[in-house]
Formats: C-alpha cells, sequence, structure tokens
C-alpha cells in the first residue's frame, strides 16, 4: 500500500515538472503561448513580472472560483460541504505556489528562442516550430500524468472540472469554451494595456488543438501500464 502511494506521488510530481516545462517553453518559442497561461503572460509583459508569479496569481482566482462553485453546487443539491472537496480545492493553493516557482526556474534557464540568432538551430522557425512541438507534447503528458493520480489536480485543469460540473456539459468541451474565453480575454487586455495582441500566434492555435491530442495518447497508450505498475506494487 505504502509502495503503491509513493509511485503515485513520484508519477504525480513527475507530471507536474513536465507540465511546468511545457507551459514555460511554449511561452519561449515566441510562436505563441499557452490558451491556459495567456492572460498570465499579457499580465506579466505589462507588470514586467516573471510569468510564474503572474500565473500563481491567476491560479488563485481559479482555486476561488472552484470553491465558490463547489459550495454552490452543495446549496442546490441541498447537501452540506464536502470537507475533502474543499481541502483539495485550498491545497491547489500551495501546489501553484510551488507550481509556479518552478516555471520561474524553467523561465531563467530558457532563453527566449526568438531572440537568438538564426546561426543557431533554435533560433530559426524551424528550431522553434520543433520546440513548440516538444512543448506541447510536453503539457499534454504532463497534464494527463499528474490528473490520472488524482492526488491534488492543478488550478487549471481544476477549475474546467468545476464548470463542467456546473454546466453538466463534457469535460472535453468545457475546456475548449474555457481555452477560447482565456484567448479572447486575453486579446482584449493586450489592446487595452499593451497597444496590441500580446502572446497570442501559431502557437495559441497549435497548443489548443494539440495539447488534448497528447492527453488522449497518453492516457491511451501509457496510462495502463502505469496504472497496472501502480496497482501491483
Amino acid at each position: 500500500m505504502h509502495r503503491n502511494l509513493f509511485l503515485r506521488i513520484i508519477v504525480y510530481l513527475s507530471g507536474l515538472l513536465v507540465l511546468a516545462l511545457g507551459i514555460t517553453l511554449n511561452v519561449k518559442t515566441g510562436l505563441g503561448v499557452s490558451p491556459i497561461i495567456s492572460v498570465a503572460h499579457v499580465a506579466a509583459v505589462v507588470l514586467s513580472f516573471p510569468i510564474g508569479d503572474a500565473a500563481f496569481c491567476l491560479y488563485s482566482v481559479f482555486v476561488l472560483a472552484e470553491i465558490c462553485i463547489h459550495l454552490h453546487l452543495c446549496r442546490k443539491d441541498s447537501l452540506p460541504p464536502k470537507r475533502s472537496m474543499l481541502i483539495k480545492d485550498l491545497l491547489q493553493l500551495p501546489l501553484s505556489l510551488v507550481f509556479t516557482r518552478i516555471m520561474n526556474v524553467f523561465e531563467s534557464m530558457i532563453p527566449q528562442l526568438d531572440q537568438l540568432p538564426d546561426t543557431e538551430f533554435f533560433g530559426t522557425f524551424g528550431g522553434r516550430l520543433l520546440a513548440l512541438l516538444f512543448a506541447i507534447a510536453a503539457t499534454g503528458i504532463g497534464a494527463a500524468a499528474s490528473l490520472d493520480m488524482r492526488i491534488v489536480p492543478n488550478p487549471g485543469d481544476g477549475i474546467v472540472q468545476a464548470l463542467s460540473d456546473l454546466s453538466g456539459k463534457e469535460t472535453g468541451l468545457v475546456k475548449n469554451i474555457f481555452d477560447g474565453c482565456n484567448v479572447a480575454l486575453s486579446i482584449i487586455l493586450g489592446l487595452l494595456f499593451a497597444g496590441g495582441v500580446v502572446g497570442i500566434g501559431i502557437g495559441t492555435i497549435l497548443a489548443f488543438l494539440g495539447v488534448g491530442r497528447f492527453v488522449a495518447l497518453f492516457n491511451r497508450f501509457c496510462f495502463p501500464f502505469i496504472r497496472k505498475t501502480v496497482e501491483n506494487s
């Protein structure tokens, strides 16, 4: 039993690490940020914040929204709030703090690829596109690995699940709508406070289309093996 939990924690933490790398690298390609982080990216540019700090503020809003939604659903069903549910919601705050600190570390380690000279491979469009595809894969795989362990969700995924419960709509549909709203809000904020669109590009579109596919691929081909390993430990 203890080994089972230990392996779940290892997979969970590894997933969060890969997820943080994917999100940060997506920004660093200069081809467009991932939809979930687009609002935080605009704030980071306008206020000259590290992307991790801006993301933590955004994630904190997500967590508060989740708590409000869960309390509303409990009142709607005339049920007392589940303590375990609220604890899991609140645990997303320290999780997001650690997660966004990791993002700051990756941000300091990875150069801005679109500012590299063309003589370096990752300074070329082809190199940046390859880095973008890696970032999308890492984001999808990291999100799937951490969510599949069912410990504490990343706030970006937790808010989507809460909105799905509230609306009664399928999670994938809610994810697409939520990502679209983030992109639209980012465009509006960029036009208002930065004088133009900030961080939205081909990378945003590819992330919108590709992250979910990598989640599905991981769950189809890798998760059964991980689950079997954990259950047999």
